[in-house]
């Protein structure tokens, strides 16, 4: 699984895409998810210029990074969010990559009750309608106040159609859901084609996600559910700090390479 392992660029939320792409190359990753979230980390947009989106081609050629998604977390129970969920699907197209990433609600601070599942489905139709013609995936993020688990998510996934599946986040699961991600993983794997690989410290509630292994999670249990799945799809791993953030960039840095040593030592 060393192979399948990723960057998530939010990881250096608050830097750039250069310094996320030079910090995660140097410490041994090869493949990056591409934050497109807007007003938060938007390393990448869809209302980018050509010149622009072939500037970021050119960097992750030079560091030998290859995009594996696009992070575009929209709330795609409002219009501009299911427009901007429509355009980010172009990107997917432009860096070659097959998983568009989103949540349902804001990408954070997501409490919205989404009444009515019938109208949240309206809404993805022409989502799913591009994915469709342009031949991608749209995963869904184990996030906020309505599918904060892979349970909840494989229902979700299951009513809609082939083209939407899981984005399983090992951390989520326990901050906005209340559940270890060990049953519920398990249980809904087999819907499950992205991966945020992210630790946890704390309180269940507590906004602390720390390198891969110096947190609490058992990540070899989680590798042994993945492996017994037949899991193939992205390893996103995506640290999130606590709410004071990194001190500066050695610390992100530091703190992906520990986690890519910790995962080459238990995945090896």
């Amino acid at each position: 699984m060393i192979k399948q392992l990723a960057i998530n660029s939010n990881t250096y939320h608050g830097f750039s895409l250069e310094d996320a792409v030079k910090g995660a190359s140097e410490a041994g990753f090869t493949q990056i998810e591409l934050a497109a979230v807007k007003d938060h980390t938007a390393h990448v947009l869809p209302e980018m210029s050509p010149k622009q989106l072939n500037e970021i081609k050119a960097l992750l050629q030079k560091y030998g990074m290859k995009c594996v998604g696009i992070g575009a977390h929209c709330n795609v129970m409002k219009e501009e969010g299911i427009a901007n969920l429509i355009a980010s699907v172009d990107l997917a197209v432009e860096f070659d990559c097959q998983y568009i990433i989103t949540a349902t609600g804001d990408a954070h601070n997501d409490s919205d009750v989404i009444e009515d599942e019938k109208v949240l489905a309206r809404n993805l139709e022409p989502v799913l309608a591009k994915c469709e013609k342009l031949n991608k995936k749209l995963v869904i993020e184990t996030h906020g106040n309505n599918y904060a688990t892979g349970l909840s998510l494989k229902m979700l996934a299951k009513s809609l159609n082939d083209r939407v599946k899981i984005n399983y986040d090992t951390a989520n699961v326990i901050f906005y859901g209340n559940v270890l991600p060990y049953d519920d993983l398990a249980a809904s794997a087999d819907y499950v084609e992205f991966i945020h690989l992210k630790d946890k410290i704390g309180a269940y509630h507590e906004w602390n996600f720390p390198a891969i292994g110096d947190g609490d999670l058992d990540f070899i249990k989680i590798f042994g559910t993945l492996n017994k799945a037949n899991y193939k799809g992205p390893i996103s791993v995506e640290i999130e700090f606590t709410p004071a953030g990194p001190a500066d960039l050695e610390e992100v840095n530091q703190s992906v390479k520990r986690s890519f040593n910790y995962l080459s030592r238990i995945l090896e």
